[in-house]
């Protein structure tokens, strides 16, 4: 029979003696503060903010600024097309009903600024091909949130037809606020899918409905908890909207993830003989501090996101960072306080239970028998599948997302296609050169029209417009724009060809600012700058990003194993995750594999922000897995010295265990690819596929076979570092159950 369990001496067993005795206090208590956090995270969603794709501190933004304050002016980020109906838009008939769209626009509240071919004499930039169809142009003023609540007011509004002339509504603003629009309805789709969805999948993993709702439970504690900080959170930083789709998948994924660690390893003590008492007491002793260092791993690979200079990716940290505590602290606390009131209901049928055959007689322990006796062969067929996989990353294209995120079902993108199609110009998409410094000595308009003329020339610019004429290759074509000089202040308009454009921003943005002028000083903004700068700045704060992931993660594993083997076997295994994943994500959303099925436009590049976040989000998640599986190998070599049967039994406790978690979570992800913004298609479909074979060829396959191959090295470290991992080290400590 069973002994009373030996004191406590370590915290978490401490802490499992603590909610043993006080478990339904604890229940209560918990359910007491999620009512609490309910009300708060209800109104989470109304206090996030949108973002634009800017740089801090860069030259577009500075550009900006000085447009904003100089020319009560700045991009036009809302476009009107504006269609005769039977004619052409030179048809006075057609130029009073466009010319009054425009001035009915430049009445409302928030635009700050409206010009159209109209306006502006016949500007051949802002003029269809075919003569058909021209463009208004505005300026809507405020911060991302406010400009695109207007714009959302404004898109049914101006979309309309007469007699005379159809108005669609584009620009920048407008796309992103329909992307924003149907990225929320995704997310309350994806939680209307994955809730029940995950209640299934649970319900087949345990075999028992309670156990579902529990495990369940911890992840939607996880959700709600974190959308309450975020909330919180929001009275000194900025949260965007998109960070409330990383709190769902993941709340409930990591909370899925620590409930069936925690769950197998308390049923693993009752099948043993424990006590409830001292089966929570292990579980929190073993579980429990895999779960706290696994945690920790996440938290981190996460929170590096902190060191980009941008808000929008810094929300990202701040969701993750909040996700992984809230599930940690839902699995350690809340979760065991249930587990004692539950006590031996938990050790019923289930696919976790400990099966009564011997270990060896388990799938993945012959499995990795069948590795480890030809390593080489299992191990290099399976790494020179993943790298086939992982190819079509070699030919990654970086490029700047546009409309073309949004189904074709759009409003905007509609307009779009129709822009694209029918514009061989990007009039809305102008470079915008502003003239900066003291003022005190002006440039003679010959110097002026030189410049401009100079820039004109530029391949890929079609048409640049200024205070003292337009240009076109170099020749002035036409009068100058008096809206382009303020007071002692001036501005050049450099309008892009569209072909260029798309296929050669960065070059031509950086054409023009190389571009000497008459000027004490320039600033070059306009929504192509801005795109360029954002991704330059971003482009430059990758290796960063990578370095701080990579060693953050390698010190908290060795700290764990106390090898240096381990953790460089982790870093490569799990970048070659990543490498599968984007060799998905190019095959896929940069060279259209799939893209009918899926239901998206491929552009030829892919946009880098979203990529960096599922860069942190899949190594830290790999690296979740890693904890868990070396936890239990280390047990198994501490305890009984043979390092190959350490590796098979560690395999066979630990793997069904990951498949499950990550089957889970997978889905959690994979439900996003069924939406309709682009964005959410990606981190859906490469997320998933980077758990699902991180969770089944490396960690089936190639880690045993590494194993085997390294033999005894896998735990060596050079003798100075031996007294850190003594002092520091955070081993699991199992305590075996007292029968007597």
């Amino acid at each position: 029979m069973v002994t009373d369990a030996p004191p406590s001496n370590t915290v978490l067993e401490r802490l499992g003696e603590v909610i043993y005795r006080r478990r339904r206090p604890v229940l209560i208590g918990a359910l007491v503060v999620l009512a609490g956090l309910s009300a708060i995270a209800a109104g989470a969603l109304s206090s996030f903010v949108l973002n634009r794709w800017e740089a801090a501190g860069s030259e577009s933004v500075a550009a900006q600024e000085v447009l904003r304050e100089e020319f009560a002016t700045g991009n036009s980020n809302l476009i009107l097309l504006i269609t005769a109906v039977d004619g052409h838009v030179d048809d006075p008939d057609v130029a009073r009903s466009a010319t009054a769209v425009a001035d009915e626009l430049a009445r409302e509240d928030a635009v700050g600024d409206v010009w159209s071919y109209w306006s502006l004499g016949g500007d051949g930039t802002l003029r269809s091909d075919d003569g058909a169809s021209a463009l208004v142009l505005a300026h809507v003023t405020g911060d991302a949130t406010e400009a695109r609540a207007a714009i959302a007011e404004y898109i049914p509004d101006y979309t309309r037809e007469d007699a005379t002339v159809t108005v669609q509504v584009a620009g920048s603003e407008a796309a992103s606020t329909q992307i924003s629009a149907q990225a929320t309805q995704d997310f309350v789709r994806a939680e209307l899918i994955i809730i029940p969805l995950m209640l299934i999948l649970l319900v087949f993993i345990y075999r028992r409905v309670s156990s579902a709702l529990l495990t369940l439970g911890v992840g939607l504690f996880s959700v709600i908890a974190t959308l309450a900080g975020l909330r919180a959170l929001t009275a000194v930083v900025e949260i965007a909207s998109f960070a409330s789709n990383i709190v769902l998948v993941m709340g409930i994924g990591l909370g899925v993830d620590y409930s069936l660690f925690l769950i197998s390893r308390f049923r693993e003590a009752l099948a043993h003989g424990a006590t409830v008492r001292f089966a929570l007491r292990e579980t929190l002793n073993t579980a429990g501090r895999t779960v706290v260092f696994s945690g920790l791993t996440v938290a981190a690979s996460v929170a590096v996101l902190l060191a980009l200079p941008f808000p929008f990716l810094r929300s990202f940290a701040y969701a993750g960072v909040l996700t992984v505590l809230t599930a940690a602290l839902g699995a350690i606390v809340i979760l065991p306080a249930a587990l004692a009131v539950l006590g031996e209901r938990m050790a019923r049928r289930g696919i976790t239970v400990p099966a009564p055959r011997p270990i060896e007689q388990g799938r993945w322990y012959r499995l990795g028998q069948r590795v480890m006796r030809r390593p080489i062969v299992w191990g290099g067929a399976a790494l020179l599948a993943l790298l086939a996989v992982a190819a079509p990353a070699l030919g990654v294209q970086i490029g700047v997302p546009d409309d073309r995120v949004l189904a074709q079902g759009s409003s905007v993108r509609a307009t779009y296609d129709r822009l694209r199609t029918d514009f061989g110009t990007e009039a809305n998409d102008a470079l915008h050169v502003v003239a900066t410094g003291d003022g005190v000595a002006q440039p003679e308009s010959a110097e002026v029209e030189a410049y401009a003329a100079a820039m004109s020339r530029i391949a890929g610019i079609a048409q640049v417009n200024s205070a003292v004429g337009v240009f076109v290759d170099g020749t002035r074509v036409g009068d100058g724009d008096e809206r382009l000089e303020s007071g002692q202040s001036q501005r050049l308009e450099a309008i892009p060809v569209r072909a260029d454009l798309d296929g050669d921003a960065a070059r031509i943005v950086a054409d023009v600012r190389s571009l000497e002028g008459p000027f004490e000083a320039t600033l070059v903004g306009g929504y192509p700058a801005q795109l360029v700068d954002f991704r330059a700045a971003l482009l430059e704060r990758l290796p960063l990003i990578a370095g701080l992931i990579l060693a953050v993660t390698f010190v908290l594993l060795f700290l764990l194993t106390g090898s240096l083997l381990i953790p460089l076997k982790a870093t490569v295994l799990n970048l070659l995750s990543i490498g599968v994943m984007f060799g998905v994500l190019t095959a896929v959303f940069q060279n259209g594999l799939l893209a009918d099925l899926i239901g998206f436009t491929p552009v030829g590049t892919l946009d880098p922000a979203f990529p960096i976040l599922m860069f942190c989000v899949v190594y830290g998640l790999s690296m979740d897995y890693e904890v868990f599986m070396v936890s239990r190998i280390r047990e198994e070599y501490e305890r009984t010295g043979e390092a190959d049967r350490a590796v098979l039994a560690g395999l066979q406790r630990s793997a069904p265990l990951i498949t499950a978690a990550a089957l889970t979570l997978a889905v959690s992800f994979g439900v996003y690819a069924t939406g309709s913004v682009m964005y959410l298609q990606m981190i859906g479909i490469g997320v998933a596929v980077a758990i699902a074979i991180d969770a089944t060829v490396i960690r089936g396959i190639l880690v045993p076979a590494f194993m085997r191959l390294a033999g005894a090295a896998n735990w060596w470290a050079p003798a100075f570092l031996v007294p850190v991992f003594r002092r520091f080290g955070l081993r699991e400590e199992s305590t075996a159950p007292a029968v007597g």
